[in-house]
């Protein structure tokens, strides 16, 4: 089976978020045709495919849920470019990493390479499966690197953003619309603070030789009861997407520097992002065997999840990310043999 009809396979088994056993199952009969049974090992709806031999560890690591359904239909070919649900984030990465995995000269190359096929990426990030895969199979955490095959446009994106979500809130009176001088319109309050943070540029931070953009953006917003009267409280949620070397204490004072005016501020969740692997041989032999642009992931990705763990991690995959989640999602066909390639020769 080419890469291309591996692709058009999984995007034709439906895989939405909490709904991936369908595929899970089909990839591990798939996969059961070269590894034994004990080679393949089942989390809830992820699968672990490989085993040690006491060569040096390397993980290619993909989710296989998709975002729900746009009223995409089945996979198709069309203009250089597979069409379908999930054909950029991420399932040709995952086309990628089957092949691979069923490749002799993988199997039989320098490293242990273990897939990992984990669900639940696109839901809440508590609900993620790569961390139940984590704590199911400890020994993971041996390996000296990992792959994600999220979308990179084929760059590999080093390290990835942490992200802070945080209520601001600002305080009025209520009063009747027709007599607001008797009180304080919360909206309005916020008025300024928001104007500025409109105009606020992006703050570009160096790390590792890569520059990485901070931004903090409203994502929400709450407030007012009624037509006919003044709001007594305005609340938006403030998204914080901050460089990787930012330490939990500075992440804090930032916001409170940005936030400065609102009357109360509650952090909801604070995700740290991952490290520049620097200095990192793996790293350094993917660099040479890929020829690809190196950048900055100027998001969160499951790298994160990994350096956690202890595992230096980097991102590199054949989808494009600004066709991710999108209605008309859609992979240049050529995208997969081309990572298929790089990381074929970085792994034999």
């Amino acid at each position: 089976m080419s890469l291309l009809d591996t692709l058009v396979w999984l995007v034709d088994i439906p895989s939405v978020t909490g709904e991936e056993g369908p595929l899970c199952e089909a990839l591990a009969r798939r996969l059961g045709g070269n590894y034994p049974d004990e080679d393949i090992r089942r989390a809830g709806n992820s699968l672990v495919v490989g085993r040690r031999t006491g060569r040096p560890m390397v993980l290619l690591v993909g989710h296989i849920d998709t975002v729900p359904a746009q009223g995409q239909g089945p996979a198709r070919v069309e203009g250089g470019r597979l069409w379908g649900l999930g054909a950029s984030d991420m399932k040709s990465g995952a086309a990628v990493m089957v092949h691979l995995l069923e490749d002799p000269g993988v199997r039989g190359g320098p490293y242990d390479v273990i897939g990992v096929f984990y669900d639940a990426e696109e839901g809440p990030f508590h609900q993620n499966g790569l961390g139940p895969v984590l704590q199911t199979f400890p020994w993971l955490e041996e390996a000296s690197f990992a792959v994600v095959a999220e979308p990179t446009d084929l760059e590999l994106q080093l390290g990835c953003q942490g992200v802070v979500n945080a209520v601001v809130r600002f305080e009025g009176k209520a009063a009747h619309s027709a007599r607001p001088w008797l009180g304080e319109n919360a909206v309005t309050k916020a008025g300024n603070w928001l104007a500025g943070l409109h105009e606020r540029a992006p703050d570009p931070c160096e790390v590792g030789g890569l520059t990485f953009y901070e931004v903090f953006s409203v994502t929400a917003a709450r407030g007012g009861i009624a037509n006919n009267v003044i709001p007594s409280a305005f609340e938006m949620n403030l998204n914080y997407r901050f460089a990787p070397h930012r330490r939990p204490a500075d992440v804090l004072a930032r916001l409170a520097e940005i936030t400065e005016g609102a009357d109360a501020v509650e952090v909801k969740e604070r995700v740290d992002g991952a490290p520049v692997p620097e200095g990192n041989p793996f790293l350094d032999r993917l660099v040479r065997a890929a020829e690809a642009p190196v950048t900055p992931k100027q998001a969160w990705t499951d790298v994160a999840r990994l350096a956690a763990h202890g595992i230096p991690a980097v991102n590199y995959g054949p989808g494009e990310t600004a066709q991710a989640h999108q209605a008309d999602e859609s992979v240049p066909v050529d995208n997969l043999p081309a990572a298929y390639r790089a990381l074929h020769r970085f792994l034999t």
